[in-house]
């Protein structure tokens, strides 16, 4: 896997397709990345104490490192 943490990529196939993003997280056993803004997904999160109330909470979920493409930082295209 030649992505790593603090690249930025492109996404190239799925609901995501053309957002452009930092990674956040690289998994290279899964061979899964964690993009910045992409692939966001709700939780429904239960009250933890009694006068607390539940949330749901968007979270970016791990996406395969297949569906996304690095960018060139310095000129902004993809290579």
């Amino acid at each position: 896997m030649r992505i790593k943490k603090n690249d930025t990529v492109a996404v190239i196939t799925g609901k995501d397709k053309g957002k452009k993003g930092k990674i956040l997280k690289a998994i290279p056993k899964e061979n899964r990345v964690v993009v910045e803004g992409v692939n966001i997904k709700k939780r429904h999160q239960r009250a933890r104490r009694g006068g607390q109330k539940g949330q749901i909470v968007e979270y970016p979920a791990p996406m395969h490192v297949s569906n996304v493409m690095l960018v060139d930082q310095k000129s902004g295209l993809k290579s």
